[in-house]
């Protein structure tokens, strides 16, 4: 059965590509709202369809993958890019935009559905191969006396250290001998006093301010 609040919208420019992820993501119970074979073209059709996820690629006509995100997140739309292309500038880039997802093309089905869920549950996942080296080579450390705003307490700060590892609630959980459910309250208390839209963000942020080694 088809899960009502996750819609998609495929933007990339091979039609092949489009049909066989349409294909994938129906068998899966994703309801496909509309395809896209440019940037422009997505931004488009993803202001009139209101879809739960645009699954963006990164390289195509008119307006690549990239400032595409931009557009959407700043128009309230989640954007999980999905590309074959495993290169630092564009994960930091599309994740700096605000993309809540970024997923390798040979990552398989069962990692794209779990992004696109993560991306309707407000969260954020990327391929597990790029995420650590990612955020501890391309975030640069902010001076000292660079972290402002609301402190966090002792055990929130143990718990962006693991998540900015790329740990799951539940991983941390088991590391921090507390419920998954305390770990998602303590997480979402740091994006409250953070600001950040997602885990990525915190991650980043975490790396950047040296919580994390």
């Amino acid at each position: 059965m088809a899960e009502p609040d996750l819609t998609v919208l495929i933007a990339d420019d091979q039609k092949i590509v489009r049909t066989g992820l349409r294909m994938i993501l129906e068998s899966q119970g994703v309801v496909v709202a509309g395809e896209a074979a440019d940037g422009a073209e997505a931004v488009e059709a993803a202001r009139r369809l209101r879809p739960g996820v645009v699954l963006l690629d990164i390289e195509m006509p008119r307006l690549d993958g990239i400032e595409a995100t931009r557009l959407l997140v700043g128009d309230g739309l989640r954007v999980v890019i999905l590309t074959a292309f495993d290169t630092d500038d564009y994960v930091y880039r599309a994740l700096r935009n605000g993309a809540c997802g970024y997923v390798l093309k040979h990552s398989g089905p069962a990692l794209l559905v779990e992004a696109l869920r993560a991306a309707v549950a407000g969260d954020a996942l990327v391929s597990p191969s790029i995420t650590v080296r990612l955020l501890r080579h391309l975030t640069k450390p902010l001076p000292k006396g660079a972290v402002a705003g609301e402190p966090l307490t002792g055990r929130e700060t143990e718990v962006l250290r693991l998540l900015a590892r790329g740990r799951s609630n539940d991983e941390i959980a088991a590391a921090m001998f507390i419920a998954p459910s305390t770990v998602k309250t303590h997480v979402q208390s740091i994006q409250r006093k953070r600001g950040a839209r997602n885990r990525i963000e915190l991650a980043a942020w975490a790396w950047e301010t040296g919580q994390v080694e």
